[in-house]
């Protein structure tokens, strides 16, 4: 049992991966694959039975994973970032979403016959999307900027609250299926809404006080999340979730508190759970489902998607500046993810146990309404968006992977050249400068699991990795490979070739076309530019050609960049020359006068 244990184990977590490598490939979100994958192990095959697998540890496993998923959601919520969300997004994330809560729990209970209480519970819990679904989406529908920055928004923001909305509408179930008076509820709710704020201030208070060395700060607060869900629930039965919940938003919103750190590890403990747990909850489906339930849950879908979204980014959108188009397309985009189903699996089984009649539709529901969004939604957006005209066009924007002199120099010359310009990077100094001078930044790692979900890459169609790391650098590169296509990345070196020994150099398949040519390199460019080197525009012509450029500026120009006619941005690097035409307008670093 030990060895049949660890190796379904074992297979699992290689499963997960291969799920999420191949929505990685395909520009999906992996809860698709996790889902089909599970239901082809479980109730397809009948190879995983985790009921079977696992036992009693099945609900404790299942409970704590949920507890982390939804205190790492919980902790992206800024408050500071409400501000300027536009009223498009506090009104989809308000009142909107509580008007489709009801429209949702009103659908259930007609088309599936859920109770009122089983059917609030279902609405507040497909009411959410979430950035997990709905960033690798916007990759492949490339909306404009006011759609993307909606749903990123929504997303973002209506995570961590329709997880609070489900968390209290299963509270309320549950004292009323036990017999709780409002009071027990009210202390239930106290209960963790107390625990949470705790333990938040206890962890932010040693974070604060720099109290915990840096290399055990992630394990600390690992450790506090399960402990806080654990002694909720023993003080006040089902009270945890909420404690993670409320810890969570505490913590992501306390001052002088660095959270960037611990946020990347959440994220990436959090994809292992979520692999593992989706394909044991998918797996835990019964085929075939109860009477009548395929049936519904595809009414079900068909009736949020057609009617119900529509009609809440109508009333949410109400006063915006949003136009009908952009409206509509909003209208169109709502699939459903990670809160949904790990949440919707975590109630269904407790109310299942306490003996709610129809918990046992909630997953299948919930379900077939993830997976009915996002493949629909997947196959249909991009047309729609190209035939209601608010596609993005291709992208003409650029990545920049640093933030220091160079980056920024780089940067301000191509934003002046008329393309959006986004300089990522995790030197805060200088993504401050570069805030200063007008540069859209980004304060991150480009390639982390934080960027995928924060950084805002409308319109963006290269990278110019230019930091002072070079392993990062490359790294960079092969992440956006995928992204952006292999000839839109490029780096500058940090060493030049007689310096890339064999020891310091990495092999053919991580390398990018070194930017400019083959000898410069991020120093050479920074002395430079220090020694009165500068970055000069200019626009060719049939009398003032490249030649006439290099004949008044000397042969010791470096041209940089290329801009056609036509607003086509053209790249210099060793490995592709450009040889700049009349029309055209190039960006070179250009010696100082006299020289």
């Amino acid at each position: 049992m030990t060895i049949e244990l660890g190796l379904m184990l074992a297979g699992m977590l290689m499963i997960g991966f291969l799920a999420q490598w191949l929505a990685w490939r395909v520009r999906l979100p992996a809860i698709l694959f996790l889902l089909l994958a599970g239901i082809i192990l479980g109730p397809a095959t009948g190879v995983l039975n985790p009921d079977k697998l696992l036992g009693d540890l099945l609900f404790p496993i299942v409970s704590l994973a949920v507890a982390l998923i939804l205190f790492e959601g919980s902790l992206t919520l800024r408050f500071n970032e409400l501000r300027g969300i536009g009223n498009a997004v506090r009104g989809l994330v308000s009142y909107g979403a509580i008007a489709a809560l009801l429209l949702l729990a009103l659908v259930a209970h007609v088309v599936a016959g859920l109770s009122w209480p089983i059917a609030l519970l279902f609405g507040a819990l497909a009411c959410v999307t979430g950035p997990t679904v709905i960033a690798p989406m916007l990759r492949t529908l490339r909306p404009n900027a006011r759609i993307a920055n909606t749903l990123r928004w929504e997303g973002i923001v209506i995570d961590p609250l329709g997880a609070l909305f489900a968390v209290l509408i299963y509270e309320a179930i549950v004292s009323q299926r036990e017999g709780h008076t409002l009071g027990i509820f009210v202390a239930t709710i106290l209960c963790g809404a107390v625990i949470g704020g705790l333990a938040a201030m206890a962890i932010g208070f040693l974070l604060r006080r720099q109290m915990i060395p840096e290399y055990l700060q992630n394990y600390a607060v690992l450790a506090t999340v399960p402990l806080a869900f654990s002694v909720s629930n023993a003080l006040t039965h089902e009270s945890g979730l909420l404690a993670v919940t409320i810890m969570g938003i505490a913590l992501g919103n306390m001052r002088n508190v660095h959270m960037d750190d611990i946020l990347d590890f959440k994220e990436s403990l959090t994809t292992v759970l979520v692999s593992l747990l989706f394909i044991l909850l998918a797996a835990r489906l019964h085929w075939p489902l109860p009477d009548g339930m395929l049936g519904a849950g595809i009414a079900v879908f068909v009736i949020a998607q057609l009617l119900v979204r529509p009609l809440t980014v109508a009333l949410s959108s109400m006063g915006s500046s949003l136009n009908w188009r952009e409206r509509a397309l909003i209208g169109w985009v709502a699939p459903r993810g990670i809160v949904a189903a790990s949440v919707s699996a975590l109630f269904a089984l407790r109310l299942d146990a306490l003996g709610v009649a129809g918990a046992d539709a909630l997953v299948p529901l919930v379900f077939t309404l993830i997976i009915g969004t996002v493949v629909l939604q997947s196959a249909t957006a991009r047309p729609l968006a190209l035939w209601l005209k608010v596609a993005e066009p291709e992208p003409r924007g650029v990545l920049i992977f640093g933030s220091d002199y160079v980056a920024r120099a780089i940067g301000a010359a191509l934003k002046d050249a008329g393309f959006r310009v986004v300089l990522a990077d995790d030197d805060w100094d200088g993504i401050r400068q570069a805030r200063m001078d007008g540069l859209s930044t980004f304060f991150g790692n480009p390639a982390s699991p934080h960027a995928e979900r924060h950084l805002d890459l409308v319109g963006v169609g290269r990278l110019l990795a230019m930091s002072t790391n070079r392993e990062r650098n490359s790294l960079a590169c092969v992440h956006y490979r995928q992204e952006f296509g292999r000839d839109k990345v490029y780096r500058l070196r940090n060493l030049t070739p007689q310096e890339s020994t064999e020891r310091a150099a990495f092999s053919g398949g991580l390398l990018s076309p070194p930017l400019f040519d083959e000898n410069m390199t991020h120093g050479r460019f920074g002395e430079m530019l220090s020694s009165g080197w500068r970055v000069k525009s200019t626009r060719l012509t049939t009398t003032f050609d490249w030649p006439h450029f290099i004949e008044q500026y000397g042969s010791d120009t470096v041209l940089m960049f290329g801009v056609e006619e036509k607003g086509v941005l053209r790249v210099a690097s060793s490995k592709r020359e450009l040889e700049p035409r009349p029309g055209w307008t190039v960006i070179a670093l250009v010696p100082p006068a006299g020289v």
